[in-house]
């Protein structure tokens, strides 16, 4: 694959056209009552600037249940524990925000604007309970209607879909590859196989928050679990980095592989009916930029393997898409702002560019810290601007 630029790198499919005319149907005939449901949880400010404040510990979150009004929230969580974290608000399976990298002893504000209804709450572990917020609903919320009509992003919907089915067509062969590779106890040829497909991963993995059960089983970081690399809940591609380059072996990894490919077949037959808000995939590729922006040292995503450069040109592929598809509207609304995200990767892909070895990039263990800090607040930058980006669409 070419690495000049940071572009889709996926061939244009053969029944594009037939399968796009479907998707459009799909969406337009979903238009009316999505919008529906959508428009009581448009912004609302919370009085006086004040937030909600949750104190993660090490086994739960206090408080363990909250109840707020629809529309704009604002929620400080405040880490208690004695390692970083994360606190996610789920819709089911969707992650509606989240808050990533929370180190022991700090805080972060989240802002999210919520519809009325039930959601479950993370409390730092995977495998702590989970707690409940109560959204009820909110006249000011009901009363602003705002938001953008979907069918002007119908276009950049249908097309997105596209991407995700050939990305995930993608990530099948290469964790389907990876996975004989282990099976045969062939550890070089598993470890070259290793980054492939994680990369197919990170491509889709903006909207990784629509289906986050299954992001949790492929994707998941060793952190989250109470006994880290030796939790039996560990699995996916991070566990099996660790094996092949921690443990250097692929002793123990035909079962984690197994379930790996068996998850991403799971994920590839909900493509075609999984429904993917606007917000999320330009929210989403915010998030996914933030996380490398502000991941502590050794909290790095690839920390095994140390592809971390590699994945993270990966993320930022799909997450240009993304930008590319919703510009027509974004450009009528804020031409600057689409301006200086250009600019955003124009800058992180002239660093990226320095790093390069081979038909990849330079292992990331071996970049100094002041090349680590220049590239993460470049991310940073990036992940900002798209956060306004999503504020200036009125998807926030």
């Amino acid at each position: 694959m070419s690495r000049d630029k940071i572009i889709d790198p996926m061939p244009r499919l053969v029944i594009r056209i037939a399968l796009a005319l479907a998707v459009l149907l799909l969406i337009g005939a979903g238009v009316a009552f999505y919008y529906a449901s959508q428009r009581a949880s448009e912004a609302r400010r919370t009085a006086g600037g004040n937030a909600t404040v949750v104190t993660i510990t090490g086994k739960t979150c206090d408080p363990n249940e909250l109840t707020v009004p629809a529309g704009r929230a604002t929620f400080e969580i405040v880490n208690k524990s004695d390692r970083a974290v994360e606190w996610e608000i789920l819709d089911g399976v969707m992650v509606v925000e989240e808050r990533e990298n929370i180190a022991p002893g700090f805080s972060q504000t989240l802002n999210a604007r919520l519809e009325p209804g039930e959601y479950a709450i993370t409390c730092g572990l995977l495998s702590n309970p989970r707690g409940k917020l109560i959204v009820t609903p909110s006249a000011i919320a009901s009363a602003d209607a705002s938001r953008p009509q979907l069918t002007a992003f119908i276009g950049a919907l249908a097309e997105y879909k596209l991407y995700l089915a050939a990305g995930t067509n993608d990530l099948v062969q290469a964790t389907g590859d990876l996975a004989a590779a282990v099976k045969s106890g062939n550890l070089d040829e598993a470890k070259r196989l290793y980054e492939p497909a994680r990369a197919a991963y990170a491509r889709i993995a903006p909207v990784s928050e629509v289906f986050s059960d299954l992001d949790t089983a492929i994707d998941a970081r060793a952190d989250y679990f109470e006994k880290r690399e030796a939790d039996p809940a560990f699995g996916g591609l991070h566990r099996i980095e660790y094996g092949l380059f921690a443990q250097n072996s692929t002793e123990g990894l035909a079962p984690v592989a197994d379930k790996l490919v068996t998850d991403v077949a799971t994920l590839q037959g909900r493509i075609h009916d999984m429904r993917i808000p606007p917000e999320k995939m330009i929210g989403g590729g915010a998030t996914l930029i933030n996380r490398f922006a502000t991941a502590a040292p050794g909290q790095d995503e690839d920390r095994y393997a140390h592809t971390d450069l590699d994945s993270f040109f990966a993320e930022l592929v799909g997450v240009r898409k993304i930008v590319d598809l919703v510009r027509p509207v974004a450009v009528k609304v804020n031409g600057d702002l689409m301006t200086a995200i250009d600019k955003d990767f124009v800058a992180i892909g002239e660093t990226m560019d320095a790093h390069r070895e081979g038909d990849g990039f330079v292992s990331y263990d071996k970049l100094g810290d002041a090349d680590k800090a220049a590239l993460k607040k470049q991310a940073a930058t990036l992940a900002a601007d798209l956060d306004k980006l999503r504020d200036s669409l009125g998807l926030s």
